[in-house]
Order: C-alpha cells, then structure tokens, then sequence
C-alpha cells in the first residue's frame, strides 16, 4: 500500500538526490523493518546470519570472490561471484569480541578486545584484572575456505580493538598496527596511561614466528585529558586508538584515537611518527574511524558519540555531534573543511552514529560509503569537502528483531561493483547503485579490501596485488 508516510519518504529520497534539505518529521520513519532507499539503489540480496553465529555481525574484508564478516562469536566466509547468489561457504565459531578483520594471502587477522580465559576457541570470557587472561590477536589460515585453519595467537597489551594491515615493501612481511583502549589500574597487562599501539610482524613464510616487535608511544604528552559530562556533552580522553588506516604506498596513515585524530609517517613501518595532531572538543565525543580519500589529501574522521548504543540521529542531538567531520591536508597538517551527519531522523530505539565505510573508486571525485548502525547505509560525495553531498542510501524501519538500540549496518563497503553491508542481527546485505556520478566505478576490479589498509584506485579493468 503507498501510503502518505511512504511518499513522504520517498519525497525524502528524491530531495537527498538534489542536494536540498528539509525538515524531517516523525512520519518518516519506516515501519519496523520495512526498507526504503533512494531511487539509485537497488537491494540485490540479503543472507541471514548463520545460526552457529549467535552473537552480533560486525565488519567485513574482501579477498578475490570471497567476503569475510565478523562476528562477536566468530567469522563466516561467503561467495560472492555472483553477488545476486551471495552464499555462506563456512562459518568458524570462535567467540571473543569484537572480531575486527584483515586478511592477506592466506591469512585472516582477527581482533579479540575481550578478555579470555585463554587463547583457544573455546575459551571462556575472564576479568582482565587476572594476569593468565589473554587478549589480542588470532591468526587463521584460510587457503581452505570450507575448512579455516587456527594456527597462531599473539597477546597484546590491552587486547586488540581493531588491526590495520601494513605490508613491507617487499612483501617479506606484514605488520599489524594494534589499536586498543581502555586501561585500568586494576589489569595487570593494560596498565594506565596506555598511550600506545602494538605492532605486530608476521614472517609471510613462517606466519607461526607473529609477534610483538614495538610498542611505540604515540601521545608523549599524554594526549587529550578530555572533558568531563555525561552523554551526549562528555568528551574523551585518549588512552589509546581505536582505529587506524593506513596508506602504505605513500607512507601515512590517520588514527582515530578517542580525544585526538592524529596523522602518521608509516614510511618505516617499524617506527610510524605522529606528524600532525587534531582536536574537535565543540562537537567530537569519541574519535571512532578515518579514511584518506585517493589523493591522500583529505582525511575523514567518524565520531561514536555515544558508543554506537544510543538514538544520536535526531533534532535533540542535531546535525554536528556523532558525525563525520573531514579535513584537508594541507602543508602537512589538519585543516578541518565540514561535518556530515544524515539528515533522517531515526526513532528513539533506533541507536544510529557514523561507523565505518570505504571508497568507491571513481577518479576525479571522493565519494564514500558509510554505515550509521540503525540510520543505515548512506553515500556521500566530498569531493568538495567543505559541502559533502548524500547522493544515495539504504535502511531499514527499527529492528523489532533485537533488543532496542541494539541493531542496524555495522559497516557498509563498495567492492567491484556492489555494495556489501554488515548487519548487527540481519545478517549480509548486498547492494547496487546506478548513479552517474558513481558508475565508472563498475570497471574497476579489486583483488582484495581491507578498509583500513587503503591503496590507490587501480586502472579501468585491472586490480592491485594485495595490500
């Protein structure tokens, strides 16, 4: 039935196409469960969570045919050949949270941010504050995409939030920068003030030799103190990063890092240098992710007001705070440009922020994907970064299927030629945009995506080693 909500939201979509903004109502929010999208995309298929999964999906990494999604209990890997038939191939059940992924060659890299009683699959969770516990990395070996192989962990201090993937020069090894938070004087292994990142080398001939080489300290002065208050007007302190990406081929890399964004010389991979520090105490609760655009002259940080568990998408939080904001490169530093936060107000169950997103590889413009959890999946031109553009989105009514605040895209990537996102509870949605500013992007073929292991577009039909 079309009824006046629906052409309201449909009005709403044409509206995002041309760049104007209106004030939106309550009417617009879609029933439960129910999808409305812009006019320039297309749902080719969904694929339920697999059933030994029992927790939430969370981020995905492409290699050849294949995606990879995390799970809090886990990991599946899916054929997406044709992506229209977008398939389960196996699941491994291996629960620590929150199972950030990389993968390279053969391997899988996935984090454990949640402290263990021991490094196995079937460990149990343990407090941190007991020194035996383990968190940090596991190794996979995934040449046998129906049967993954677990053959190597490495502790890390503080466990392992997320991993960004930084390959020598010489495809010898692969580094992973840790990025983790949270210290306590209460755990031994995740001691106060924690203003630094792990990194991990991993010998590509002997992936079992993995482990810790450095520990650097990235915040000497010991970063943002933060500013005291409660949600939504606290800001953080910086005890670590959350995210970092990185940008092997021109030796930078952005982190994200609570109370600071921060830019980084990665040229040696062994000793990355903070080059150029940032601070947004007006609007930015919790500096959450980063993404360089192609040219490297552009970064754009996310902000997690509210830890991704709370209805920030509306007039009370309004367009500024749990937004993007991105950032010029200029003469080495951090000119800020503009925010960007969806303009669809999302229902007061529905937990929605800025979360992760990747490139769509059209040369000559910056357009990203990006996932807001319950505000769903949204495309944005910034490729005039003082005014980015939504050009197209996806999302779901509030998810009934789930506890409130507590659903939606956990990250959402472009990836030859369809869009792929990561669901909390529904499982694997698959995605085509048919706009012209994004069209030309159908000829570029990609042999793998780490999201935080960035690398220049490749030519119309060719694809880059991995990185």
């Amino acid at each position: 039935m079309f009824t006046p909500r629906r052409a309201l939201v449909l009005f709403a979509a044409v509206v995002a196409l041309t760049g104007v903004t209106l004030p939106v109502q309550a009417a617009d929010i879609p029933a439960p469960g129910e999808i409305v999208m812009s006019p320039n995309i297309k749902h080719v298929t969904n694929v339920p969570k697999p059933e030994a999964l029992a927790d939430i999906n969370t981020d995905i990494a492409f290699q050849g045919d294949y995606a990879y999604v995390g799970n809090y209990y886990g990991f599946s890997i899916y054929d997406i050949k044709n992506p229209k038939r977008t398939s389960v191939v196996s699941s491994v059940v291996c629960p620590g949270g929150q199972m950030d992924m990389s993968v390279y060659g053969n391997l899988l890299f996935g984090s454990v941010d949640s402290s263990r009683n021991d490094d196995s699959c079937n460990s149990t969770s343990q407090s941190a504050s007991i020194k035996e516990s383990w968190e940090g990395i596991r190794i996979f070996d995934v040449s046998d995409k129906a049967n993954p192989k677990y053959i190597k962990s490495v502790e890390t201090n503080c466990g392992s939030h997320t991993n960004t993937l930084v390959p020598d020069r010489r495809r010898e090894n692969v580094y992973i920068y840790v990025s983790s938070y949270s210290p306590s004087g209460t755990f031994p292994d995740c001691q106060p003030p924690h203003d630094l990142i792990s990194i991990i080398k991993v010998p590509l001939h002997d992936p079992t030799a993995a482990s810790v080489i450095a520990t650097p300290n990235l915040f000497p002065d010991g970063g943002n103190p933060g500013v005291p208050g409660s949600y939504p007007n606290g800001k953080s302190a910086t005890t670590g990063c959350h995210d970092i990406t990185a940008y092997p081929e021109k030796g930078i890399a952005a982190g994200a890092c609570m109370g600071d964004g921060i830019l980084l010389d990665i040229r040696n991979p062994e000793q990355p240098r903070v080059t150029a520090t940032v601070r947004d105490e007006a609007n930015f609760a919790f500096w959450h992710s980063a993404t360089f655009n192609n040219d490297g002259t552009k970064v754009i940080f996310t902000d997690e007001l509210g830890g991704g568990s709370r209805a920030t998408c509306n007039e009370a939080i309004g367009p500024n705070r749990g937004a993007n904001a991105y950032y010029d490169i200029k003469r080495g530093k951090l000119e800020f440009k503009s925010y960007f936060k969806i303009a669809r107000h999302q229902a007061d169950t529905e937990n929605c922020v800025a979360h992760n997103g990747s490139l769509i590889p059209v040369k000559g413009r910056d357009i990203m994907v990006q996932a807001w959890y319950q505000g769903g999946i949204s495309v944005v031109d910034f490729t005039d970064s003082a005014h980015p553009k939504e050009i197209a989105f996806f999302e779901r009514g509030p998810d009934n299927t789930a506890p409130a605040l507590s659903g939606g895209f956990w990250s959402a990537y472009y990836y030859n030629g369809y869009i792929y996102g990561s669901d909390f509870n529904l499982g694997l949605d698959v995605l085509k945009i048919d706009d012209w500013r994004t069209n030309k992007a159908n000829g570029v073929k990609m042999r793998s995506l780490n999201a935080q292991t960035q690398a220049s577009y490749p030519e119309w039909g060719h694809g880059h080693d991995d990185w």
